[in-house]
Parts: C-alpha cells; sequence; structure tokens
C-alpha cells in the first residue's frame, strides 16, 4: 500500500462533501455538524480516499461523526486505521469515551464498530424518521433507529 499520509484539514478548507457523502444521506445532514466539528483526510499520495469528522459533544466524550473510505479502499484495513487515530485523538484529549451512531439496519458497520471494540449501549428510536425528510433504505430495510456505540477510554 502507498504511503498514506492524515492530515486535519483548516476550519476554512473546502468541506469534502463527496467523500462525506459516501457515509452520510445528503449535504443538509452534513451541514448539521460539519461546521463544529473536525475534519481529518487520510491521502494516498494522489487522492484523498478516506475521511473521519470527530465532534466534541462535551469535556468527557467525542463523537465520530463520519467516516467514510472511497470504493478501492475498502476492506483493506483503512477503516481500522481511521478508527485507531480517533481513540489516539480522544486519548490525547483527555476524552473518557469515543461514541459513534449508526443506522440499526447497518448490520456491516455495526460489526465493523464492535471489531474495533466498541460496545452497543443505546438506541435513538426513529432518529432516522424525524431528521430526514425522506425514507432512506439500508440493506433492503427502511432505516429508522440510529444504534449508539461507546469505545471507553480510561
Amino acid at each position: 500500500m502507498e504511503q498514506l499520509t492524515f492530515n486535519k484539514i483548516a476550519k476554512d478548507s473546502e468541506i469534502p462533501y463527496e467523500l462525506l457523502l459516501l457515509a452520510d444521506e445528503t449535504t443538509e445532514a452534513i451541514d448539521q455538524y460539519i461546521f463544529s466539528s473536525d475534519i481529518y483526510l487520510l491521502h494516498d499520495g494522489t487522492e484523498n480516499i478516506a475521511v473521519m469528522v470527530l465532534h466534541k459533544n462535551n469535556d468527557a466524550e467525542l463523537e465520530l461523526k463520519n467516516i467514510a473510505v472511497i470504493e478501492s479502499y475498502r476492506s483493506k484495513g483503512i477503516g481500522s486505521i481511521l478508527i485507531n487515530k480517533a481513540k489516539e485523538i480522544a486519548h490525547e484529549n483527555k476524552y473518557k469515551l469515543l461514541t459513534v451512531g449508526t443506522s440499526d439496519t447497518g448490520f456491516q458497520q455495526i460489526r465493523f464498530y464492535e471489531k474495533n471494540g466498541f460496545v452497543k449501549t443505546g438506541i435513538r428510536k426513529d432518529f432516522f424518521i424525524e431528521n430526514y425528510p425522506t425514507p432512506i433504505y439500508e440493506n433492503g430495510l427502511q432505516m429508522r433507529d440510529m444504534v449508539i456505540l461507546e469505545f471507553p477510554l480510561s
């Protein structure tokens, strides 16, 4: 694999919506969190191959709001590299908890987070019904609830 570089982008940089939309359904949904979050890009020397967005919920909790990898780099451990970077950033900044939310129909995503040490801790009922104007489907099922997963850092 090529030499990868990982960088936090400046607040006044162009927002990489093309990458973010791989993991979130609309730019409107992204705009709900992106301006108060930190954006990180993974670059392979020629192009941005992945994105990660971290949002400070409070002094103890850092939330992974978006994580996406371009198709040609999927199933190569890139997502786990980003998760490890998120854990490192959270630990360095003295957070106690790293959290993430994903659709109850995102079976592959839930397995991915669990494989990376996250544990299911809750459900936000009807999140995708209440926060998106039209129904969204994944794996042939309508997205309804958000599954909350946590990784304790202490």
